[in-house]
């Protein structure tokens, strides 16, 4: 990427972040920002930890006021994807505004699931984790609807779709703008190498309409192709050559691939009509692949029988997925070319980490800070403290994250790890590249505290079929019986939480339960260092492990927002004092 076009996208991306502060705490005017914020969750429990959350950041005077916060959870039943989220959320809309709602500018941002995949956003939601930028600290809700907040004043009543986990930055040049006020969907486009776009969306634009050399352009689409090969790229007429305008990519070949769209109103009664014909879902629809394959002059059938891409197939999803086809056929996709455009992803553990703690690049795009909104956390380069209080002598090793912790005097972090809603006790070292989180529980009327510690490259996800496989998971690269024996604990004492058959490190009961937070992270981190040591350490008789899912389910909000509320009024205080000196 050439330097005219950082220095572009850092101006842009600066304007839009001053813009959106000044809307921070205000009442907006109509058609100044959103009218409806709207999330979506997994249940009714994370539906309700949403709404507190939120409420929460509108009396801090993080958000603008005026607009209409909803969170609109999923049904009870089997997962439905983003895209079954994306119909819901739609009707419940339609419930609560009836006709108004075509007069309405809404964003919908899809945050329901439960983050295995980056677990210190698990219990309090992925749209909520803590980003390095603004006073007071920016979430991941913030900084999307700062880099949307040009979009409401250029677009029609409708609904702009996206993601919680992604960032996009992007720069007009002169009197371009983003507009939305196209009928059917509108989708951005980035430009990608053919390898980012295997696993994305891509677009097949019209051939003959050659784009110019500017930094936006609208153009029609004539199909999508969801996580293609290579092959079906170039066969599909999706490969285009570098030019001078596309100004974010230096590969000779390119295509362009999607992040967010946007639906008209009108075509949000067709989808309402999806529902309306599917009934009640029993299988994950994707609001990306199973909506805008069926869009486009060139769209086929064809797709429909394609689940080659799907994490796991279930009956009915071909038909499912027909009968979307024939009700969406012949709605027109226009794609909105943003030339200098960059896109990251923020939604595993690895990524946490290098995005907010080693990637330059995002870092001087956005103006990521190494301390944010923090007390005695040094301005070193290379690591990441966000909402902490750190004692006296406190270190915090490169490539590592530190959020919503209290360190007493002369705790360590080591390098490259996550240390998330911890309170870690005076003198304590972190080793390097592990994962620790506490959380408070409610089990049986008491409360009590969990800390999870995992290294930063386990998979959480992935499980066994009977608990005589249990070799084949490891946890800190070492296999579960032998950290289970370097715990005093015999592998016939592992229980594994939920009712499904399947044993991973996500449903494993490993982690000791007690009575206050810092003793919970003494304790597993005490177990951390037996089974990276090769030394014993013998859980503590009578002492109950739970799993990460486990404390999931009795998850105590209320407490955990208080002990961030407490870091808050420490480190205004000190900052308060700071200054007074």
């Amino acid at each position: 990427m050439s330097q005219e076009s950082v220095l572009k996208l850092q101006s842009a991306t600066k304007e839009k972040i001053r813009k959106f502060n000044s809307f921070r705490a205000r009442e907006v005017r109509p058609a100044e920002f959103w009218d409806v914020v709207a999330l979506t969750a997994a249940d009714e429990s994370q539906r309700a930890a949403y709404e507190l959350q939120v409420r929460h950041k509108v009396d801090r005077k993080e958000l603008p006021r005026g607009p209409h916060y909803k969170v609109f959870s999923d049904p009870p039943g089997p997962k439905i994807g983003n895209g079954g989220s994306t119909l819901y959320a739609l009707q419940q809309l339609s419930d609560i505004y009836g006709k108004v709602l075509e007069s309405l500018r809404v964003i919908l941002i899809h945050a329901g699931g439960f983050s295995q995949r980056l677990p210190s956003a698990s219990a309090l939601g992925k749209i909520f984790t803590a980003v390095p930028l603004g006073d007071p600290l920016y979430q991941m809700l913030e900084l999307k609807l700062a880099l949307y907040v040009d979009f409401p004043s250029r677009m029609k009543p409708g609904v702009l779709v996206t993601c919680a986990d992604d960032v996009e930055l992007y720069s007009t040049a002169g009197d371009e703008s983003v507009r939305f006020d196209r009928p059917g969907f509108t989708a951005l486009a980035h430009p990608s190498s053919l390898s980012v776009g295997t696993t994305h969306g891509v677009f097949v634009l019209d051939s003959d309409k050659k784009p110019g050399d500017t930094e936006v352009e609208n153009v029609s689409c004539l199909r999508f192709l969801h996580k293609p090969s290579i092959d079906e790229m170039r066969d599909g007429g999706a490969v285009r050559n570098r030019r001078a305008g596309c100004f974010s990519l230096s590969d000779t070949e390119f295509v362009y691939t999607d992040s967010t769209y946007y639906v008209d109103f009108d075509t949000a009664k067709s989808l309402l009509g999806v529902l309306k014909e599917l009934g009640p879902l029993h299988c994950e629809v994707d609001a990306y692949g199973d909506f805008l394959q069926a869009l486009g002059p060139s769209a086929t059938i064809d797709y429909t029988a394609n689940t080659a891409n799907v994490t796991k197939e279930e009956g009915g999803l071909v038909a499912i997925r027909q009968k979307i086809f024939h009700l969406l056929k012949g709605t027109p996709l226009s794609v909105i070319l943003l030339n200098n455009s960059k896109f990251y992803h923020i939604g595993t553990t690895s990524e946490y980490l290098f995005h907010l703690a080693r990637d330059v690049a995002l870092g001087t795009e956005l103006g990521l800070l190494s301390s944010a909104f923090s007390v005695n956390a040094n301005d070193n380069s290379g690591r990441c403290v966000m909402h902490s209080v750190l004692g006296p002598a406190c270190s915090v090793g490169a490539g590592s994250v530190v959020e919503y912790c209290r360190l007493g005097a002369g705790a360590s972090v080591g390098g490259g790890s996550v240390v998330s809603g911890c309170w870690v006790a005076a003198g304590l070292s972190v080793p390097d590249g592990v994962f620790m989180h506490s959380l408070c529980v409610t089990r049986e009327r008491r409360v009590g505290f969990v800390t999870v510690v995992f290294g930063v490259e386990d998979d959480l996800k992935r499980g066994v079929d009977a608990p005589s496989r249990l070799a084949e998971l490891t946890l800190f690269g070492v296999s579960l019986p032998e950290c289970l024996s370097r715990w005093g604990l015999g592998e016939g004492q592992l229980r594994f939480s939920g009712d499904a058959p399947g044993c991973s490190l996500w449903n494993a009961c490993l982690f000791p339960v007690c009575s206050d937070q810092q003793s919970s992270f003494s304790l597993s981190l005490e177990m951390l260092q037996a089974a990276l040591s090769g030394c014993a350490f013998i859980v503590p008789k009578d002492t109950t492990l739970v799993s990460m899912r486990e404390s999931l389910k009795c998850k105590n909000l209320q407490e955990m927002l208080q002990f961030r509320g407490g870091l808050y009024e420490d480190i205004t205080r000190g900052r308060r004092d700071h200054h007074s000196s």
